[in-house]
């Protein structure tokens, strides 16, 4: 690309131009060809020319003695580790040496005594210490560009390992990919060269030991002298500058990358070719041209970042207009730099700048043009600061204008910063009144209202015009919790108070009100709170970049498909309800989710199982649960929870080398601890498949605890798991529910004795028992379960599930039936229900057959065929109760026999729908001959034809309806049968999951065991293996290897994206040659056809030319004889002196071929003639000589 600016940067990251890393990786081979020749010229996005190191200057003075094995030759604080604490706990090594430090010393401490291998590329960056906000797409460059590929090549990164400028967002790239790599091998080398006078804190590194690391607290330090080491970088090299020689960090930089780029390396051993040397140039001051101009001689390759600004932009201008003169690049210094020549204050200037061009960034956000902001006001001449920004970020947050808002955040707007809860309460305050939101909000205002007794106003918030204000006053964050508590439960609880949600009284409005978090309070989670504001709107573009931009991102698709799918049903308005239910974000999730499975399995299980920060300890599986995402819980990485639990184990080995440290490992883990947590893939994999953190020793010191007795602590841990795991509950609770029902069949068909006292025996009583102890596994699971709730909506939830209504109406059947069967006067009707509440617990078999794969879905095609049957039989009663009544009314008329009736006018019409016709009541002869006459036959014709249409609709129409419905009904299940077995699987696992290890009858140890246990007040020690609360630190590491999973999704959407617009584009080109290709064909034919129609009409010429001609003739010589007839009429005579004209020859033919036709004249008519002719001999007639203009012209 030619070009910086919007250009520049849709090229770079739209997808237009190569990924920076693939260019790269293209350009290393030719490295080497570039370092001989000179060669200038611009390459996609940026521009590679040969030249030498510029912000290479900052990296290389490395060592002030020779580098010994012997550790002790070094002095303290000369070199040593570091460990960096604060938010993330890292270690690297550092260096200190003179500035006249061989380079040698140095690449032999980088490789020999710190062990890097040695690179196959190495990329100095140059430049980008000015820019204090980095554009997206450059940072985009960083991330997935220049950190790509030097991850995927192997190669070095040198910059000046300071926490400022573009090493900082450089070192928080390298920090994200080393976090989302699942490998061990592949790391990105940081390096940073940087003047020892300008290191922050630098005593501390003083303090460093041989044996001992320094421990050193990074900072975000303003623009000054001294700046923070960056914590991201794994090695370090602190120049000591000469005071009387500065500069001497850069030239130890070039020193470094000069001795680099003649050693050699390769994958296939030592000597393959020369390391590579690349130097990146990003922005930089006018000063950086001298270290170019340095570079060019040492013909160090150098790749220019176009569109990144100031002598990069230059150099890009100059190369490709091709003018280098004095004027010019004078004349774009001082376009570039107009600060480097005025004294004035360049903060009150820009401050100026920004507030000259704030009306018209809101006339551009007012008329919705974001290219004219982008290509007018965001073009690099003003820095924008954040507060200017505050007040046109809430109007394009308010108006809907995702766009702008994308503009905003890109050009300095930080929402963790921007966001209050004042102004996500003014967003709320901004919905239309005519939204489904605002019903919402309004519904629970005046809840709370009621709930206060203080509701006064006769009619809603806002209704008079005079209110407006008060009605806004009065929509807080409480109305906007309720209403997203009916949506998301116990996903949301505590959002926008000061603190979780504690125990307090049930129903107490002014505790929860009081907790509302202050509105000068920053919002913890401004994404999050975005996100749920834009889909309660259902406003899906701006929740989509919200959501794009924001952490975990499968929990917020989850939570804001279950929102939609709830809004879709409350919507009465049919287009928006169609909008919400096209919203994709389950198909997010489930993108989102396989891009970690496929990249991870063991983190994308623990992504599950986690407990989320944004949505109140809620794990992914509880959200899906919560939205009845289908297509999620089919995904195989969701599946692979069931046989995690198998894995665990049997993975006793693997997980037993975690537990157990060698005593070295015991004696270091004290002091390294915090530090080597997850720098193993053995330790983090034993972090996410374990119950218990294997780096966390018990009571006294991992020393203290024999190995034996670790040892039986891990045989009952796993004891205990096996016989807790689902499936082995699940086979119990099989088996003995086998049981059961064989003791039923015994109870009931062999062994039902009398009443008391007589009865019952000991098979029943057991019998008994085993219903008892079902009856109490049921009261658990309705009351006695984690959530926080209040015990009507616990019953509401048990009841809501299908199975538990059938085990109620077991059980009620069951007590019902054992009542009657103790009384000797409803003994038998006892045995009648206890036979009725067998068929019931029998079929509550059913439900097990829902682990099986081909079982499984017809379970759920006959729950679907049971409606559809629900509503035939509604069309069926119809025309039953019609024919029934009109056939008892017409055959059996004032019968008093009720039963008759009844059993006559709805039993007999069923029977006749299956073949079964009493002819013998409605045929007359019959009645006549065998039986007794029939009470009225009078109309027993009618009764015929009413039987035939009965018969013709119910037999007929309604039947094939409902076969119909059957069909349509297995169609739709069975196309989807994986997803609905699997979903039932998961359903089945977590159900089982939550039961106690034990079946019934036994499960009665259990309950006696929780009571006791909840007595005494002590929490079960059960980890729950569907929730888990992971340490800090890997909680923060598989956090951030979710959002790296999620950019990589989103980039292969827009390059999906572009291939299909590139697509579309070949072939409506493709398809225009084509249909060009048939134009000329089709001009080629008609140009034919007209030149042959124009041959025609030239030979039509011909023939019309030949015509005209003999007509000019015919012309002249009717105008001779008119003159010559005239010139005898003036001689009043017959005779002429002259002869009459000679008829041209055309005339004269055609006369002789008509002469000889004709009939001979008569004799007086050739002396007339005769006479004629010989008159006045030579004297030439009237008008011989005369001329005729008109006709001779």
């Amino acid at each position: 690309m030619q070009t910086y600016g919007a250009q520049r940067r849709l090229g770079l990251v739209g997808g237009k131009a190569p990924p920076l890393h693939h260019f790269l990786m293209a350009q290393v081979v030719h490295l080497r060809a570039v370092k001989n020749t000179s060669v200038c010229g611009v390459f996609l996005g940026c521009s590679c020319c040969s030249t030498v190191d510029e912000t290479l200057e900052n990296v290389a003075r490395g060592l002030a003695s020779r580098i010994k094995k012997e550790k002790s030759h070094w002095a303290a604080g000369r070199v040593g580790d570091i460990d960096f604490i604060g938010s993330t706990k890292t270690r690297g090594k550092f260096v200190r040496v003179r500035g006249d430090t061989d380079p040698v010393l140095i690449y032999q401490m980088l490789t020999e005594e710190w062990g890097l291998a040695p690179p196959h590329l190495v990329v100095s960056l140059v430049g980008g210490d000015e820019l204090s906000q980095m554009k997206p797409w450059l940072r985009d460059i960083l991330r997935k560009g220049l950190v790509k590929a030097a991850q995927s090549t192997g190669a070095w990164i040198l910059t000046n390992g300071l926490r400022f400028g573009i090493t900082k967002h450089l070192g928080q790239a390298v920090r994200d990919h080393s976090l989302a790599s699942t490998s061990s091998k592949v790391r990105v080398v940081a390096i940073g060269i940087a003047p020892w006078n300008m290191i922050h804190n630098r005593e501390a590194l003083l303090s460093a030991k041989v044996d001992e690391p320094a421990v050193y607290k990074p900072q975000d330090l303003p623009h000054g002298s001294v700046y923070s080491m960056d914590s991201h970088h794994s090695h370090f090299v602190l120049v000591e500058e000469d005071p009387n020689r500065p500069g001497a960090t850069s030239e130890m930089r070039v020193k470094l990358l000069k001795h680099i780029s003649l050693q050699r390396t390769g994958y296939g051993g030592t000597g393959s070719f020369e390391i590579p040397v690349l130097c990146l140039l990003v922005h930089g001051e006018p000063r950086v041209l001298k270290r170019i101009y340095k570079g060019i001689g040492n013909s160090t390759p150098w790749l220019i970042l176009a569109g990144s600004g100031g002598v990069a932009d230059i150099l890009v201008t100059l190369m490709n207009g091709g003018c280098w003169d004095t004027g010019s690049v004078h004349e774009l210094l001082l376009d570039t730099f107009p600060n480097a020549h005025h004294s004035t204050d360049i903060s009150n200037w820009v401050k100026l700048e920004a507030q000259d061009f704030l009306d018209e960034l809101k006339l551009a956000v007012a008329w919705n043009r974001v290219d004219i902001a982008k290509s007018d006001i965001f073009n690099g001449d003003v820095e924008w600061k954040a507060c200017d920004l505050e007040e046109v970020m809430m109007d394009a947050l308010i108006n809907d204008k995702p766009d702008f808002v994308r503009l905003f955040v890109d050009n300095g707007v930080n929402l963790g910063e921007f966001l209050t809860y004042g102004r996500l309460q003014e967003l709320y305050w901004s919905v239309s009144e005519k939204s489904l939101l605002h019903n919402l909000l309004l519904k629970k205002y005046e809840e709370k209202q009621l709930l206060l007794g203080t509701s006064r106003t006769p009619g809603p918030p806002g209704h008079h015009s005079s209110e407006q204000g008060d009605r806004k006053s009065r929509f807080t964050l409480y109305e906007v919790a309720k209403v997203l508590k009916d949506f998301l439960h116990d996903s949301c609880k505590g959002f926008y108070q000061k603190t979780p949600t504690e125990k307090s009284a049930k129903g107490r409005l002014f505790h929860n009100q009081k907790n509302l978090a202050e509105l000068e309070e920053r919002c913890e989670h401004p994404w999050r709170d975005l996100f749920l504001w834009a889909v309660l709107q259902n406003r899906q573009q701006m929740a989509n970049y919200f959501w794009a931009m924001g952490p975990e991102a499968v929990a917020a698709a989850l939570a804001g498909c279950k929102i939609l799918k709830e809004m879709a049903r409350l919507e009465s308005e049919a287009e928006s309800a169609r909008s919400m239910k096209e919203a994709k974000y389950e198909q997010f999730a489930l993108d989102v989710f396989g891009e970690c499975y496929s990249n991870s399995e063991d983190r994308a299980y623990a992504l599950l199982v986690r407990r989320t920060h944004c949505w109140s300890k809620s794990t992914v599986l509880n959200l899906a649960t919560e939205a009845d995402a289908k297509s999620f819980f089919a995904h195989d990485g969701v599946q692979s929870c069931r046989d995690t639990e198998c894995v665990h184990v049997s993975l006793c080995c693997v997980t037993l080398s975690c537990v157990f440290l060698s005593d070295e490992e015991l004696g270091n883990q004290n002091s390294r601890e915090q530090f080597v947590e997850l720098d193993s893939l053995d330790t983090e994999k034993a972090l996410l498949l374990t119950d218990d953190d294997p780096l966390d020793s018990p009571a006294g010191g991992p020393a203290a605890q024999s190995y034996a007795s670790v040892w039986w602590r891990f045989l009952f841990r796993r004891w205990r798991r096996f016989w807790s795991a689902a499936v082995t509950v699940f086979l119990g609770n099989v088996i003995m529910y086998f049981a059961f029902l064989c003791l039923f069949t015994y109870v009931l068909l062999l062994d039902f004795r009398p009443p008391p006292p007589f009865g019952p025996g000991a098979p029943e009583i057991m019998l008994y028992f085993w219903v008892f102890t079902l009856v109490l596994e049921e009261l658990r699971q309705s009351f006695f379960t984690d959530e926080e709730m209040n015990i009507l909506k616990k019953f509401k939830l048990y009841v809501e599930d299908n199975w538990n209504k059938c085990d109620m109406v077991a059980i009620l059947l069951f007590v019902v039936g054992v009542s009657c069967r103790m009384v000797d006067g409803t003994y038998e009707a006892g045995r009648t229900v206890l036979a009725i509440d067998f068929m019931v617990f029998t079929l509550r078999l059913i439900h097990i057959f829902a682990i099986h794969k081909q079982l499984g879905p017809k379970i759920i095609i006959v729950e679907r065929m049971m409606k559809d049957v629900f509503f035939f039989l509604f069309f069926l009663s119809v025309w039953l109760i019609a024919y029934g009544v009109a056939t008892q009314a017409l055959l059996h008329p004032n019968d008093p026999r009720i039963d008759w009736v009844f059993r006559r006018a709805l039993y007999r019409p069923y029977l006749h729908i299956f073949g079964q016709i009493p002819l013998e009541e409605i045929d007359e002869e019959i009645i006549m001959g065998l039986r007794p006459p029939c009470p009225n036959v009078y109309a027993n014709w009618l009764v015929i034809l009413l039987l035939v249409i009965f018969l013709l609709v119910t037999n007929v129409l309604l039947l094939n309806l409902l076969i119909a419905m059957f069909s349509y009904t297995f169609q739709v299940v069975q196309g989807n049968t994986d997803i609905f077995w699997k979903f039932q699987r998961y359903n089945l696992i977590v159900e089982y999951h939550s039961r106690p290890a034990l079946a019934p009858p036994f499960i009665i140890i259990n309950h006696l065991s929780q009571l006791l246990l909840s007595l005494v007040k002590r929490p079960e020690s059960k980890q729950e293996h569907l929730e888990r609360e992971l340490p800090a630190g890997l909680d923060q590491r598989l956090i951030t290897w979710e959002t790296v999973q999620k950019e990589n999704y989103l980039a292969k959407l827009e390059r999906q994206h572009w291939e299909s617009n590139q697509y579309s584009l070949s072939v409506y080109f493709n398809t225009r040659l084509v249909h060009f290709d048939y134009d000329k064909i089709f001009i080629k034919a008609c140009l034919l056809s007209r030149v042959q129609s124009l041959l025609r009409i030239v030979g039509g010429f011909k023939d019309q030319e030949k015509r005209l001609a003999a007509t000019e003739a015919q012309v002249r010589y009717c105008g001779e004889v008119l003159s010559w007839m005239a010139e005898c009429f003036a001689q009043s005579t017959l005779k002429c002196g002259k002869d009459a004209p000679k008829a041209p020859m055309s005339l004269a033919g055609s006369k002789a071929s008509g002469a000889s036709n004709d009939a001979p004249q008569s004799q007086p008519e050739k002396e007339a003639k005769q006479e004629g002719t010989e008159a006045r001999p030579g004297h030439p007639g009237y008008g011989a000589n005369k001329k005729f203009p008109y006709i001779d012209e």
